[in-house]
């Protein structure tokens, strides 16, 4: 068994992955190591197995993700979760949408080199893809921005019923307040706070799931930028997470 196959298989072996998925995991875990344009600081494979991949997986928990089919992950950076996600759901379309050209062009050399026949890069911004509003089941995003802000770029994408996930470390009561205020301006609401330990050392995880139940007023999405700007909520968060 290669190294990265066996180092997969003994880390996420809770999961109960396919071995055809561990092999694609492992290729991952290959592509980060030798490329040296990938967008992040975790390369190394027996790191990148608990920061990337358990930590992108550890959403399987949920049965909002388990079930999707039509996923968006946002502000992809190098492809978690989006990348794993799609490992993991070879029947779901996962779109991760991506703003920086190198930052995609990365993203497509590591679906290609795993083999990942339902993965789609879009290089926009979450407000500018026009061509996904209304269409996702489920929104993901990790290490991007506060949750108010990430409600607001995930509302117009998503169809009524659908879910937005959010990777946050502590909890941060002002930005769950924030986060609950924007909401209600976007036909979202909160649904649930799931607390994860994808790996040692992450013990302060947190899932966000916000749902949609309500049209998004078509006011929005505001221009690109505005929801950084003047986020909604009266607080005005800033993220804690650094990717």
């Amino acid at each position: 068994m290669k190294p990265n196959i066996e180092l997969v298989s003994r880390h996420l072996e809770r999961l109960r992955l396919p071995d055809a998925a561990v092999a694609r995991l492992s290729v991952l875990l290959d592509t980060l190591r030798d490329d040296p344009h990938a967008p992040t600081t975790v390369r190394e494979p027996a790191q990148a197995v608990d920061v990337h991949l358990a930590d992108s997986l550890v959403a399987l928990q949920l049965p909002e993700v388990r079930s999707a089919t039509r996923i968006a992950d946002l502000g992809a950076g190098a492809g978690f979760p989006g990348l794993p996600l799609a490992v993991a759901l070879p029947a779901a379309e996962v779109v991760l949408v991506e703003s920086i050209a190198r930052k995609c062009a990365f993203i497509r050399a590591a679906a290609d080199a795993a083999g990942l026949s339902n993965v789609e890069v879009v290089a926009d911004r979450a407000e500018s893809w026009s061509a996904g509003r209304g269409t996702r089941d489920l929104v993901t995003a990790r290490a991007l921005a506060p949750l108010a802000v990430l409600a607001e770029y995930a509302a117009p994408l998503l169809r009524e019923g659908g879910a937005l996930v959010a990777w946050k470390g502590r909890r941060d009561a002002q930005e769950e307040r924030d986060a609950a205020a924007a909401a209600g301006l976007l036909g979202l609401a909160v649904d649930r706070v799931v607390p994860v330990h994808p790996y040692a050392g992450a013990e302060h995880r947190h899932l966000h799931l916000l749902r949609k139940v309500a049209p998004t007023p078509d006011r929005f999405p505001r221009r690109p930028g505005m929801a950084r700007k003047r986020p909604l909520g009266a607080g005005g968060t800033r993220d804690r997470d650094a990717r």
